[in-house]
């Protein structure tokens, strides 16, 4: 199978790592032609959801990143309503290479062949509801934001946190931890997304993490 690839370097790796050995990957920078293949695979598409113009119209199925908007949103902004093999994944950096994939389906009725092309790729889909920072990101994201607000207010230190997360709830990372993995600016802009698309208190930055973020430059 053909895997025509974009995205972020990181994350390439990542999908490189979790695909199927006998998959022939293709990497393509966007805005120059787009090569031929079984699949294209976009890890960056939710900060370019644009790009759906151009791969709409292409036969070949879709898996695009969509974390900070929701799939089927993007299709009817554009315009997209012909386009049915297209399937968004969680493709945040540390997400990807996993034994299960979090995806979403723009539309219900291609679970079927969703599955068949997963299965083709070596991926183990858990379809969630396509929404804006789908779940695993959702939750984790916003236990972040709160673990900054208990920093801010001088409660504890980001040692203190990290470790007393591992200890009680057994995750592999601590919050500020899972930042450095997935990068400052991901997490801002999921919570930015998701505080625009909710308005829940929950998801509102905190100034300290929107502070760190202005400061890192990206």
């Amino acid at each position: 199978m053909k895997i025509a690839l974009t995205g972020p370097s990181n994350r390439k790796e990542e999908w490189k790592s979790k695909i199927a050995s006998d998959c022939n990957i293709i990497e393509f920078e966007f805005g120059r032609e787009l090569p031929e293949c079984d699949v294209l695979v976009d890890l960056a598409f939710d900060d370019h959801p644009e790009r759906i113009l151009a791969y709409g119209p292409l036969p070949t199925p879709l898996i695009l990143s969509c974390v900070k908007v929701q799939l089927i949103g993007v299709l009817a902004h554009f315009g997209i309503n012909a386009k049915k093999n297209v399937y968004g994944i969680n493709a945040l950096a540390t997400f990807i290479n996993r034994e299960k994939n979090e995806m979403s389906l723009a539309f219900e009725s291609q679970k079927e062949a969703g599955n068949e092309l997963c299965a083709r790729l070596g991926l183990t889909p858990e379809w969630v509801k396509d929404r804006v920072g789908l779940v695993t990101p959702r939750i984790l994201f916003m236990i972040i934001n709160e673990a900054y607000y208990t920093v801010q207010e001088g409660t504890a230190g980001k040692a203190d946190i990290n470790t007393g997360m591992k200890l009680g709830t057994a995750y592999p990372h601590g919050p500020f931890e899972w930042v450095d993995l997935v990068g400052i600016q991901d997490v801002f802009e999921v919570l930015d997304s998701l505080y625009q698309d909710t308005r829940e208190e929950r998801y509102k930055i905190c100034p300290m993490l929107k502070t760190e973020y202005l400061e890192s430059g990206v």
